[in-house]
């Protein structure tokens, strides 16, 4: 089972047939992501390796690996940020190299470092990116005060960015990657530095969106976060060493947690 989100007035120019298309293609498409192949070299150095994986709609799927084990170059990829040496992969049936366009109207990205406005308030950040995604004036409204009123934010509403926790900061930046209804969200290590009570905080928003058939490939080097996944991808050295399900990983690999689970496949020779 899947799902599929259209929004109409998100995208005012677009007219009702197309849209229909729209939801023809997507009703034929199992995977939001197929990747096959895929590949990434910086000059002698191949920061990603003839990678091969999919997500169905409405997963949560892990990205597992040290710094340097090509996670995020993988979502630079994926989000047509950054184009592959060799390799496919297409997002919702489209092709990452091709149809870069298509994609980015279908995606929200989270990156590594903080990706909103610091000196804008919770209010201009957020004016600016529902702008950007193509929101009218009256769902964008709408949208804002759904937003702000369930992360609690009213009183913070013209309150500059830069003054809000970071714990808050987060939560916010990945509530505006959200805010056009996206049909895939990528968050690159989105609670790195984050205190463990945001840290859970936010994997409540992660599971309220992938509920509403979001899929949500998110990058970790937290070994309990790895746990929330409904599959797990561990990366070493920019290769994938496994995938699957948290709790078959750890049966698979005789072990109690997904900490052990990462060592034994980090020293396996």
């Amino acid at each position: 089972m899947f799902f599929i989100k259209i929004s109409i007035s998100v995208f005012p120019s677009h007219n009702f047939f197309v849209s229909l298309q729209l939801v023809e293609i997507l009703s034929k498409v199992e995977h939001s992501i197929v990747v096959q192949n895929l590949t990434r070299k910086f000059g002698d150095f191949t920061a990603v390796d003839n990678i091969s994986f999919q997500v169905k709609r409405g997963e949560i799927f892990g990205f597992l690996g040290a710094n340097g084990a090509g996670k995020t170059t993988t979502i630079k990829m994926l989000c047509g940020l950054l184009m592959p040496t060799s390799g496919t992969a297409a997002i919702d049936g489209y092709d990452i190299v091709n149809e870069p366009k298509m994609i980015k109207t279908h995606i929200g990205y989270m990156s590594q470092k903080f990706s909103l406005y610091e000196d804008l308030t919770i209010k201009e950040n957020m004016e600016l990116f529902g702008t950007i995604y193509g929101l009218n004036r009256s769902l964008l409204k709408h949208r804002m005060a759904n937003i702000i009123e369930k992360l609690n934010m009213y009183e913070y509403r013209n309150t500059r960015v830069c003054h809000l926790p970071l714990g808050r900061r987060q939560k916010l930046a990945f509530a505006t990657a959200i805010l056009h209804n996206p049909s895939v969200v990528f968050l690159d290590e989105p609670t790195s530095g984050v205190d463990p009570l945001a840290r859970r905080e936010f994997w409540n928003m992660i599971y309220e969106t992938a509920e509403t058939g979001t899929t949500i490939l998110v990058t970790t080097h937290y070994m309990d976060e790895a746990e929330y996944c409904n599959r797990l991808c561990i990366m070493v050295n920019g290769q994938i060493r496994t995938i699957g399900n948290p709790i078959e990983l750890k049966e698979e690999h005789q072990a109690d947690t997904i900490n052990d689970v990462f060592h034994k496949i980090v020293n396996r020779k």
